[in-house]
């Protein structure tokens, strides 16, 4: 006799509810929430252009850390590492939860600046943010 499996949810693809984008691209509508998470302002942005819903300055990595992976970006690793250790203390970590609260009707851009698309803060945090599920 042939097994059948009982009806249930089918599974759904699942959406990535963070995103990250460069602050220099114009804002969308898809952008949803509008995070940035750099500690300093963004040069050459005016905060209307910008369109921030919300500016989280303690999740960024301490300067150390940012100079060190822009400075040498072979560093990568050792900064994703370094940065989740800062996460962990306040009060990043405070800020990290406040992030994870943010309503999960709709995406949540997190805006950076650097100009490695690659090895920035924001990337690191998407990361850490996706193993927090």
């Amino acid at each position: 006799m042939p097994v059948t499996k009982s009806p249930g949810k089918a599974a759904r693809p699942t959406k990535t509810r963070f995103r990250i984008k460069r602050i220099y691209e114009p804002a969308s509508k898809d952008d949803g929430l509008r995070v940035l998470v750099d500690r300093l302002w963004p040069r050459g942005i005016a905060k209307q252009k910008a369109h921030i819903d919300l500016w989280l300055r303690d999740l960024s990595p301490s300067d150390g850390l940012r100079r060190m992976v822009h400075a040498d970006p072979t560093k990568w690793d050792q900064f994703v590492k370094d940065y989740g250790r800062e996460l962990k203390q306040e009060p990043a970590r405070s800020a990290f939860a406040d992030l994870r609260k943010l309503p999960r009707s709709k995406p949540v851009t997190l805006l950076y600046a650097a100009r490695d698309e690659v090895h920035n803060n924001a990337v690191a945090l998407k990361r850490w943010l996706d193993r927090a599920k």
